[in-house]
């Protein structure tokens, strides 16, 4: 298969899971109180969104640096990558349940937080697994990533995860705070870690 076919397919599944967040985006209208009143109380959608939104976006960029640097496709890659994308255009469900339940209190609350942080975590699994594919084998890629430097990539990348799973816990004892782990995650996941900015180091002149 092409790698034009994967990346073209990838963009496209990404598009749709960026759009259809903006779905929950909405105020009762008119007759329901002053607009800034419903804008205030809608505001567990909005930093959803926000959240939601950069998050898949970043995912999409980190998802293209190391999709460009691939030199071949073979069906394994095909099927960890379709694993990652099921996984990605889950996230409007779950970005639309949290906004809903964040601000009702008990234990809805905590429980649609704690979804909202468990389907981060597990979008950084499907990621491993694409990740762990590109880093098996040099002929993988077209600038290999060296022998020393793949723990570092994988340190960089594993990091990541660990709050999203302290999220998932956290969830259950308030979920605002839970939410702010998220959105501090996605801060870290904006920095380049991908093996395409891994490059080894040029040769020293004599």
């Amino acid at each position: 298969m092409d790698r034009s076919r994967l990346e073209s397919f990838s963009d496209g599944v990404f598009a749709v899971a960026i759009t259809l967040l903006a779905l929950n985006l909405a105020v009762d209208g008119p007759g329901h109180g002053s607009l800034l009143h419903q804008l205030g109380h809608h505001w567990p959608s909005f930093v959803a969104y926000v959240i939601s939104f950069f998050t898949i976006g970043i995912i999409w960029v980190n998802h293209h640096a190391l999709v460009n640097n691939i030199a071949i496709v073979d069906r394994p890659l095909l099927f960890l990558n379709l694993l990652l994308l099921a996984i990605v255009v889950a996230i409007p469900f779950v970005t639309a349940t949290m906004a809903d339940y964040l601000t009702a209190g008990g234990q809805d609350a905590h429980v649609a937080m704690a979804l909202y942080a468990g389907t981060f975590e597990l979008m950084g699994l499907g990621f491993t697994g694409v990740l762990e594919w590109a880093l098996r084998e040099d002929a993988r890629l077209h600038r290999p990533v060296p022998a020393e430097a793949r723990w570092a990539v994988r340190a960089r990348f594993y990091g990541g995860q660990v709050p999203y799973l302290v999220a998932v816990g956290v969830a259950f004892v308030s979920a605002p705070a839970a939410l702010v782990i998220t959105a501090l995650v996605a801060v870290y996941y904006v920095f380049e870690w991908t093996p395409a900015t891994r490059r080894p180091p040029a040769p020293a002149r004599k």
